[in-house]
């Protein structure tokens, strides 16, 4: 009865199934070893200390961010330059934007310090002046931003003086020096009162360490991997049963003859034989002059 697994028209069948199932557990696998590894990242965050309270050391020791250093206070040294405005930022559901500088260290390199965030629309008038020569900031070290960040303003478009992500790939361009690719945050106003009106900006947690909307995903793709692998394993028994049941019916003569007629021609085909075998003309069928009887 089941003979027909053996033709060619199921064969193809048989390989689609057996290359889709185990690719399908493969990918299902891989998303939830994703999910898995987030929420050991998770964990392992919430478990770890503060990194704001633990010593500061020199940028240069903490670099390249990662994270362990992401959130580490850094100490710097230079004097500012370069001023930007990076607008759509909220700071407790507040709308406003960052303020930042450019601090030029002695290795010729600059280094972008948010020095606090203002509400409102950006805009200079209302912009705290940066401190004057030589100064030493210590701030919570960051990663460049991308645009997945939130925040980020990756339309363009956008006034003079102002960028849409912290990032040395983006300041990079806007600045006749090098960058660092980091930046950090001022935890507290500056001294002086100079940024006595900026709130400090909190230092974001390292990407990845959260069990944020992506890790979720993961999760969700996970199902649908495992769900494809069964709908493709239950597809596969649904049609074999319906060709055995097929063949049942036919070989008990539940099928009227013309369909068993094209059943059997269809079958025939599938397992080689010509669709169009010409007919014998010796057949009772045909007369002497080999004109079928009518």
């Amino acid at each position: 009865m089941y003979r027909f697994l053996l033709t060619p028209r199921w064969w193809g069948i048989n390989l689609f199934v057996v290359l889709a199932i185990p690719f399908c557990v493969f990918m299902g696998t891989w998303q939830l070893g994703r999910f898995e590894d987030r929420v050991q990242s998770h964990e392992q965050a919430e478990k770890a200390p503060d990194p704001s309270t633990r010593a500061a050391k020199p940028l240069d020791a903490l670099l390249p961010v990662d994270k362990v250093t992401s959130g580490r206070p850094a100490i710097a040294t230079g004097t500012y330059a370069d001023q930007f405005l990076v607008p759509g930022r909220k700071l407790d559901d507040r709308q406003g934007f960052y303020v930042l500088n450019m601090l030029r260290t002695a290795s010729g390199k600059a280094l972008p310090v948010v020095r606090g965030w203002l509400p409102g629309s950006a805009t200079d008038a209302r912009v705290p002046a940066a401190p004057k020569g030589e100064v030493t900031v210590t701030g919570d070290l960051q990663a460049s931003e991308n645009t997945h960040s939130d925040g980020v303003n990756v339309r363009g478009g956008l006034p003079s003086g102002q960028v849409g992500m912290i990032s040395a790939a983006t300041l990079v361009n806007l600045v006749p020096y090098d960058v660092y690719d980091a930046w950090v945050t001022l935890p507290e106003a500056e001294a002086g009162g100079t940024g006595g009106a900026m709130k400090p900006v909190p230092a974001a947690a390292p990407e990845g360490s959260g069990l944020d909307l992506k890790a979720f995903q993961n999760l969700g793709y996970t199902g649908e991997w495992f769900v494809f692998a069964a709908f493709v394993l239950f597809m596969w028994f649904r049609l074999v049963r319906r060709e055995a049941e097929a063949e049942r019916d036919i070989a008990l003569g539940l099928v009227p003859e013309e369909a068993a007629a094209e059943a059997s021609e269809t079958m025939a085909a599938a397992e080689g034989a010509p669709k169009d075998a010409p007919e014998d003309p010796s057949s009772p069928d045909y007369d002497v002059a080999s004109t079928p009887v009518r």
